[in-house]
């Protein structure tokens, strides 16, 4: 279920998606929602393109560090690829 910050006090979340689209946002929601599983979900930038780099606005979609192996099998199954964080050079 959908958590507000106050949730996530304290405890480490984690980075699982970034949502580019609304639409992708909205389904990934319902996806967690109804598995029941707890995400934080807030509006941040990042850097899209690769020839021209701009920033953009994406939907950044948090879990707590025991749900993320669920979160990845659930976006997983429904054809979303979990956010992998880059690796320093």
């Amino acid at each position: 279920m959908k958590q507000d910050a106050s949730f996530f006090e304290g405890k480490q979340a984690v980075l699982v998606y970034i949502a580019k689209k609304l639409k992708d946002s909205l389904r990934l929601e319902s996806i967690f929602d109804g598995a029941g599983l707890d995400y934080g979900v807030e509006a941040d930038d990042y850097r899209g393109g690769f020839v021209f780099q701009t920033v953009r606005v994406g939907a950044f979609f948090y879990v707590l560090p025991e749900s993320v192996a669920a979160a990845h099998e659930l976006m997983l199954a429904s054809g979303y690829k979990p956010y992998d964080e880059p690796q320093p050079a």
